[in-house]
């Protein structure tokens, strides 16, 4: 297979400024809406990338899981790998890319724990055996099989599974963007991008070459 002679055209949409709207949070919750609208794949999947203890830049996929004017939600194991990243550099950022409407945003902020209220409510809300894997799961460490994860998860979802308190190493992140840029696929390779940049608390629209 030849790699290079893979391309297709974008020639869905366009993103100019006399449409965008003022505030990049608006402007993410149009595009988020449309994107379930359409019902793309995974719309709410984003990469979160962060540097990792060794240095070296890490991405992964998780769920947006609630968003607003103070920032967007994910949830994960604080012991994980992107949760120590955090601890030592919260600056991060986060991708989404919706294929079905050539369209992608890049986030860049800075993260930090929600509440344990908000923790404790989520973790309350998902289903008893996504509970039960977050219990036994010490995310990112290394372990001797598959078999010894089902085997706890076995005992726990027999023995405890009405009694699941969140643990003390698992919650939610909060990301307080400081930069947006939307990125609307266009034909020729002549893509828009929009950027949104905080300076005193204020947003200031520019566009970016392709």
């Amino acid at each position: 297979m030849k790699l290079d002679s893979i391309r297709t055209e974008y020639r869905l949409a366009e993103l100019i400024e006399q449409n965008i709207l003022p505030d990049p949070f608006d402007q993410f919750r149009k595009w988020l809406n449309e994107a379930i609208a359409a019902k793309v794949n995974e719309p709410t999947a984003m990469s979160v990338s962060t540097v990792g203890i060794d240095g070296f830049p890490d991405s992964r996929i998780v769920l947006l899981k609630d968003f607003d004017e103070q920032g967007l939600t994910f949830f994960t194991n604080y012991e994980s790998n992107k949760g120590n990243s955090i601890k030592i550099n919260p600056a991060i950022g986060l991708h989404f890319f919706w294929p079905e409407l050539e369209r992608q945003v890049r986030i860049s902020g800075f993260a930090e724990k929600t509440s344990e209220i908000v923790s404790d409510e989520y973790f309350n809300s998902r289903p008893v055996n996504s509970r039960i894997s977050a219990i036994i799961s010490n995310q990112s460490s290394r372990i001797l099989s598959r078999e010894e994860l089902e085997i706890r998860f076995k005992e726990m979802n027999s023995e405890n599974k009405h009694h699941l308190k969140r643990p003390d190493n698992w919650g939610g992140f909060i990301v307080k963007p400081v930069k947006f840029e939307f990125w609307q696929g266009r034909e020729s390779r002549l893509h828009d991008r929009i950027l949104y940049e905080k300076t005193c608390n204020e947003w200031n629209i520019s566009r970016l070459a392709p």
